[in-house]
């Protein structure tokens, strides 16, 4: 699954982070492949979500959380 497809409250690690124009910038804000992502919260429409990895928040637009694969934590 993608991250824009995670559901409030979980928590998922990073399988792969897609082809995308921000590919390096995201990689480079810590979303790389085995780090644990918790799922905060989504704006009323669905755009943007709000994440938590490492030690801050991190808000982004669905279309870029679509390019980044996840798998859920049990």
């Amino acid at each position: 699954m993608n991250l824009a497809e995670a559901t409030t409250g979980t928590s998922v690690r990073i399988d792969s982070v897609g082809e995308s124009k921000l590919k390096n910038r995201l990689m480079t804000m810590g979303l790389i492949p085995g780090t644990r992502v918790e799922i905060l919260r989504s704006a009323p429409m669905g755009d943007p979500i709000a994440i938590r990895l490492r030690s801050y928040n991190l808000a982004m637009r669905k279309d870029d959380a679509l390019q980044i694969q996840v798998s859920q934590i049990n």
